[in-house]
């Protein structure tokens, strides 16, 4: 029978093993959902089938970029504590992955779970290392970017944040510099977009309500309110936008002055665990219940 992509998908989600070993779970079960988990179980993913559920916000981010400076990735590899984000097979499998992504230009995290590396997917790999180290691990998301110029990456607080570049212009070894600097700024600044003409028209309305809002509760004429609110938005671009953010090395300057020879046209910042929500736990109950069961 065909066996659809939307449930080898719910397969993976529920299990964590591999796209291609989940097709293949379903494949020999005929399509039969329970059956494809008890076929995972039965070759050894159970543990990692156990794990699946558990959110992973911690691990690291990682980087890597072409020999030639042209193509460049940045991947978050997440576990659910920080002491496996630092084991050594973890980190190791995280830097495979990023490069990986870069030697064979991936571009979804499918894809790169589907590949083929050495006879094993990397789905298959990241669930055995589950297996293995009894705690839950998810790819939850990579970035690539080819540039005709250059692209610079930097891992701040040892893969806390990940910020990645591309540029346009030469890669001379001032540039590259300049461009390492700008992503060092980006991960200290965290902006919100990469220039102003990237401020969707609702935020840019949202913003101005609350502005006016804020300035009729300070009692401002109305005649002045219009030409505060231009300066008040030019603020707002200055602390939001990242061409138009005052360099963190030299606030004489915004970034994109800084940078006017580097050409940059994208920029992308990657900080672990953002915009996942973790359960709060009280430790003394949890251990208690496990001592319970």
């Amino acid at each position: 029978m065909a066996i659809s992509a939307k449930l080898v998908m719910q397969l993976r989600a529920k299990t964590g093993a591999g796209m291609m070993d989940c097709k293949k779970a379903l494949i020999e079960t005929d399509g039969d959902f329970d059956g494809a988990i008890t076929y995972l179980r039965e070759k050894g993913i159970s543990k990692a089938a156990k794990k699946a559920d558990r959110v992973a916000a911690e691990g690291l981010v990682f980087a890597a970029i072409s020999a030639d400076n042209k193509v460049g990735a940045l991947v978050e590899f997440n576990s659910e504590t920080d002491f496996v984000g630092k084991n050594e097979d973890f980190v190791g499998l995280g830097n495979l992955i990023a490069n990986k992504v870069v030697e064979n230009k991936l571009t979804t995290v499918d894809a790169v779970l589907a590949f083929d590396n050495n006879g094993e997917t990397i789905g298959t790999t990241i669930t055995n290392l589950i297996s293995r180290i009894g705690e839950n691990m998810n790819l939850r998301r990579i970035e690539l970017f080819e540039s005709e110029g250059f692209v610079a990456t930097y891992i701040h607080m040892g893969g806390k944040i990940g910020v990645m570049l591309n540029a346009a212009g030469e890669a001379t070894e001032e540039n590259i510099q300049k461009a390492k600097d700008i992503c060092m700024h980006t991960a200290a600044m965290s902006p919100s977009y990469f220039d102003k003409s990237e401020v969707t028209q609702e935020d840019l309305d949202k913003e101005r309500t609350i502005l006016k809002n804020q300035l009729i509760e300070q009692g401002k004429p109305e005649k002045i309110i219009d030409n505060i609110l231009i300066g008040k938005m030019n603020k707002f671009f200055e602390e939001n936008c990242l061409l138009q953010q005052k360099f963190v090395k030299d606030d004489k300057q915004t970034v994109e002055k800084y940078g006017k020879d580097l050409k940059i046209s994208a920029a992308t910042r990657f900080q672990l665990g953002e915009g996942i929500e973790v359960e709060e736990k009280d430790f003394a109950a949890e251990v208690a219940e496990q001592i319970k069961g």
